[in-house]
């Protein structure tokens, strides 16, 4: 009979915050809710409350009040949350002005800053009378081309504390990439790297600079910060723009002001990835992103004043913005530049230990790789502090699971999490009061309508479908930027299930509460009318010591559609009969016969995302000739030409 991998203590749950708001909830509205499925059943059959109970708990301060909670007609899309409210997103993430450490920035070079809460809005202030100066308000857009370092920090509240909408990439997308995305949204100002460092290259960013804002004509001000490329000057850049280095910008000093703006004011664009066409700006509320963040970070993290938080990300996947909302609880964020890999795989558990982290978020795939690489970072590393992991951006294999309780640490709370980008947070997420079960995430979040559902639209348990959100939530995007009749954003979440949230998910709940996500719909497979989630596989797949990663497509063929795995292997292994037969064997014994793939071939890369996701369906776009359409929102488009007339998949 299975049993839990870890199961919080009386006392640690007693402590927890997420205890403590459920005995708010019971206190103020006369409720009895025991435990933590009767507190998510309230959550939902009475969202008004809920959702004023966060507020109030985490002291939201209003400008502004509502004249309600929630307006919403009677299918979604149409809820307006907190209608009449006013307030602002930096103000909430920078009441602390103490001299804790805010911010600690860490680079791949070892170099290290640290800024304090104080100096944090000593530095806001600055940047924000340089911004204003520039004529930055409310509906007006400042981009960052930006490596994960303090500054990057530091523009985002000084745009939002005046009512601006902050977006951002990442140095090492490419030039198309960029103005993919910020070419639609129009920024008045653009804070920009010179240089950045990874896998031990640094890298120069100004022909590239010079190559988008050829192509960005709105852009009033060009901000450049020099990071790894000391020697930059202004002179270099190509603009009618105005162009200052960061440190001639602004100077430190004072209080920032705070404008208020509507609830549903444009705070982030973020973006879809791009890979089946030009990326979709999706925009998010002020109000939600906070109320959400507090919410994930404060109750399912536990997130205390006291705390270290760490998500190993990029400044173009939205873990950063989620990481960055830490601030509103008061806790030490560390942001890490670089590859985690460098010098060498235990390099952020040295980190742990060097900056007493104590919540480390990090993706799948790192955890899978840091297992392949043998580390064990429980017999080489202290973690003293280290209570909870977090893990993202795929599904997170039951193997994963037991190697982080088996080399890392027993007692911890291990928390698989999957939301994504479309709502800047989580549908499903830890709990600290909460059993960590393989292979499973461990619960629908707080005021979150999650099911699954067949495809006749019905609520199924213990089956795969479709994950579904069936009520407003307050991180639901404001819209699609440039889709003033809203059809672009109705056709990608609404029109699977009319009026219903369709996340794109493959998943399935459990019998303890939890979710268990077998990849993204749009890659399952499909062999004989069966559809089976790419991640059964891959999870199988790991198993197998040669393979150091894979990807699986379906492959149209005689009518039908066939399996095919690629595989990349550890150096000096070759993919013979043998170990093609072995992997075989893994996934028939673990599985069912269609999920075993009716060929297998070895590639020496996979392609990805710059957030570092798989691209099933660029890959199978390859393979069937067929066209991608924007292979600039890739890391390395350059590894698909391993799939392009492979003569394995010939017969």
């Amino acid at each position: 009979m299975q049993t839990p991998l870890w199961t919080p203590s009386a006392e640690r749950i007693a402590a927890t915050r997420l205890e403590a708001f459920r005995n708010f909830a019971n206190q103020r509205h006369a409720l009895a809710l025991a435990d933590y499925p009767a507190l998510h059943a309230w959550s939902i059959e009475d969202r008004p409350a809920f959702w004023q109970a966060i507020v109030d708990f985490f002291d939201v301060r209003f400008h502004q009040p509502p004249r309600s909670v929630l307006e919403e007609g009677e299918t979604m899309p149409s809820a307006h949350w907190f209608p009449g409210a006013t307030l602002n997103f930096a103000e909430h993430l920078l009441r602390r002005r103490d001299d804790h450490p805010a911010l600690v920035a860490i680079g791949e070079d070892g170099s290290r800053e640290q800024l304090s809460y104080a100096e944090l809005a000593a530095h806001v202030a600055g940047l924000q009378r340089s911004l204003e100066a520039a004529g930055i308000g409310p509906g007006d857009r400042v981009a960052a081309f930006m490596p994960n370092t303090w500054q990057t920090a530091v523009g985002m509240l000084a745009t939002t504390s005046l009512g601006a909408t902050w977006s951002s990439c990442s140095p090492d997308f490419g030039t198309q990439g960029v103005v993919d995305r910020f070419g639609q949204i129009e920024p008045k100002v653009l804070i920009a790297a010179a240089g950045f460092r990874y896998a031990g290259n640094n890298t120069d960013l100004t022909g590239k600079l010079n190559e988008i804002l050829e192509r960005l004509p709105s852009l009033q001000q060009l901000i450049v910060v020099p990071y790894s490329n000391p020697a930059v000057t202004a002179e270099v850049f190509q603009t009618s723009a105005r162009v200052t280095l960061w440190q001639d910008s602004y100077r430190p000093g004072g209080e920032p002001h705070f404008q208020p703006v509507p609830f549903e004011q444009p705070l982030y664009i973020l973006y879809s990835s791009g890979t089946t066409g030009v990326p979709k700006c999706i925009v998010h509320g002020t109000g939600g992103v906070l109320l959400q963040h507090l919410k994930e970070l404060g109750l399912h993290t536990d997130l205390r004043a006291d705390d270290c938080l760490f998500y190993y990300t990029t400044c173009g996947w939205m873990m950063w913005n989620w990481l960055v909302s830490g601030l509103a609880l008061g806790a030490t964020l560390v942001l890490f530049d670089g590859s985690p890999f460098q010098p060498g795989p235990e390099r952020l558990m040295d980190l742990i230990d060097a900056e007493g982290i104590s919540i480390f978020g990090t993706s799948a795939k790192f955890l899978a790789a840091l297992e392949k690489a043998g580390v064990r970072p429980g017999a080489s590393h202290r973690l003293e502090r280290l209570r909870t992991i977090l893990s993202t951006g795929s599904p997170l294999s039951h193997e994963s699971f037991e190697f982080v309780y088996r080399e890392i640490k027993a007692d911890l709370c291990l928390s698989s999490i999957s939301g994504g980008t479309d709502i800047v947070s989580c549908f499903a997420l830890g709990n600290p009061v909460l059993p960590v079960w393989r292979g499973e995430l461990q619960c629908k979040g707080l005021g979150m309508a999650v099911e699954v559902w067949n495809d006749a639209g019905q609520p199924v348990h213990g089956e795969k479908g479709e994950l579904v959100c069936t009520r407003h939530f307050p991180s639901m995007p404001v819209g699609f930027w440039n889709d003033p009749d809203g059809a672009k954003f109705h056709a990608a979440y609404f029109e699977t299930f009319p009026g219903i949230w369709a996340h794109g998910d493959y998943a399935e709940e459990t019998g303890h509460g939890g979710l268990v996500i077998h990849g993204r719909s749009d890659a399952v497979l499909n062999p004989g009318g069966v559809r089976i989630g790419t991640a059964e596989i891959y999870r199988q797949v790991e198993k197998v010591p040669e393979v150091l990663e894979s990807i699986a497509i379906g492959q149209d063929w005689a009518g039908d559609v066939r399996v095919v795995l690629f595989v990349r292997l550890r150096d000096g292994v070759a993919l013979d009969e043998p170990l093609q037969e072995r992997i075989r064997e893994v996934i028939r014994r673990n599985t069912t016969s269609r999920h075993v793939p009716a060929k297998i071939v070895a590639v020496s890369d996979i392609p990805r995302t710059i957030s570092g996701k798989i691209v099933e369906l660029a890959v199978r776009n390859v393979v069937h000739g067929r066209p991608v359409k924007n292979t600039d929102a890739l890391a390395n488009p350059e590894a698909l030409e391993h799939f392009r007339n492979r003569r394995e998949l010939a017969d």
